[in-house]
């Protein structure tokens, strides 16, 4: 099946659950005795949409007593998990340039790619039917019956390893008072040379007590099943986890920007694309770091050192160590200071910037452009 005719498909649907949502709450949509199992798909790819899908039903849904497994893609996108520190994990100029967002999460775990060559599944329960061990044989299940001579196994660490070494599936998880949700990938197609290219640290030099991902060589099922297409893996997962479950749900396309469906979702949606949630919410961190400055004319070379602290993405102290040489101590204090409370941000680094370069000319404005340009490249 194309891709065109695919959305066509879902779209048909998704008229459908319109018409039914006009006459039918979300609450009803979810108590209903026939939806004690749900298995959701979301109509989105937008990474932003589908994370705050994900935390609406965490915080809407009663799930003493029912299960809600949601299936969703994304365009190209790196999620990074609650606690992480998104310079360290990812490129972030690579993905500016290439117009990949990045989004916080809030689950736990490591850091991700996501194109349309990966599926996510969410697993919701409450908190005392959390079980990531069923969860994840239901998709090595699948695999072995689609394609019995698949080698899959799930591992201690809730990953799901392909021929004992590579991974097609990462697990990330969330628990709170009386629900839970576990969500793992599934790498069906997935651009790995994109992946390898956002999956590298954009800052050198950094401390800090956030949870480092761990690298590990994937591959995908594509690559070992080249004939498995999305629609068979689709059906079989639902299949699986209706038999898995004792179940008898069919597949359900939603759009999680149904506010009708989804009431106040905009607002989670919100929250998660802000830069505040995004890196504000990165654990406190230091940066020690050397800048390497050189200039033309005339010919001149020389190292620097910067330091800071960050904490909510701010930074709280910066300490320039420059060469009298290059730029007078004055400037180096002046350059140090303005940085003082303004974003970990080579925008506003930028802005910062601008008009301590306007008061110089000549030889000083350009030796000071060269160390303005440095300390923004290490800043992500």
């Amino acid at each position: 099946m194309s891709e065109s005719t695919m959305m066509s498909q879902i779209k048909r649907t998704f008229s459908l659950l319109n018409q039914r949502a006009c006459s039918r709450s979300s609450s009803s949509f979810f108590t209903d005795s026939d939806s004690a199992g749900l298995v959701l798909q979301s109509h989105s790819t937008d990474v932003y949409q589908n994370l705050a899908l994900e935390d609406w039903i965490d915080a809407n849904v009663e799930l003493q007593g029912r299960g809600i497994l949601l299936l969703w893609r994304n365009r190209p996108a790196v999620v990074i998990g609650r606690h992480q520190n998104p310079w360290t994990e990812c490129n972030l100029p690579v993905m500016r340039r290439a117009g990949i967002p990045l989004a916080r999460r809030r689950s736990g775990g490591g850091t991700v790619f996501h194109d349309l060559g990966n599926l996510n599944l969410t697993f919701f329960t409450s908190k005392k039917a959390y079980d990531r061990q069923r969860n994840l044989k239901v998709v090595t299940d699948t695999l072995r019956r689609l394609r019995p001579g698949l080698d899959v196994q799930a591992t201690d660490r809730f990953d799901i390893l392909l021929n004992g070494r590579y991974k097609i599936s990462g697990t990330a998880s969330r628990l709170s008072r009386k629900s839970s949700y576990h969500h793992c990938t599934l790498l069906h197609s997935a651009d790995r040379s994109a992946l390898s290219s956002v999956l590298r640290p954009s800052c050198p030099g950094i401390q800090s007590n956030a949870t480092p991902s761990v690298p590990s060589p994937v591959a995908n099922l594509l690559d070992h099943a080249p004939s498995l297409q999305w629609e068979e893996l689709l059906g079989a997962l639902v299949q699986q986890y209706n038999t898995e479950f004792g179940l008898h749900s069919a597949l359900t396309v939603i759009d999680p920007t149904n506010e009708s469906m989804f009431p106040g979702v905009g607002e989670m949606e919100v929250e998660l694309r802000s830069w505040d949630w995004t890196f504000g919410k990165t654990p406190k961190f230091t940066m020690e770091t050397q800048l390497e400055l050189t200039n033309e004319q005339p010919p001149a070379r020389c190292s620097a050192r910067l330091q800071m602290e960050v904490k909510n993405g701010q930074i709280e102290s910066c300490h320039l160590d420059v060469p009298v040489e290059w730029v007078p101590v004055r400037l180096s204090s002046e350059l140090s200071s303005v940085l003082i409370g303004e974003r970990f941000c080579p925008h506003q680094a930028a802005a910062a910037f601008s008009a301590l370069l306007r008061s110089e000319s000549g030889a000083t404005h350009t030796r000071l452009h060269r160390l303005c340009d440095a300390m923004l490249t290490v800043m992500g």
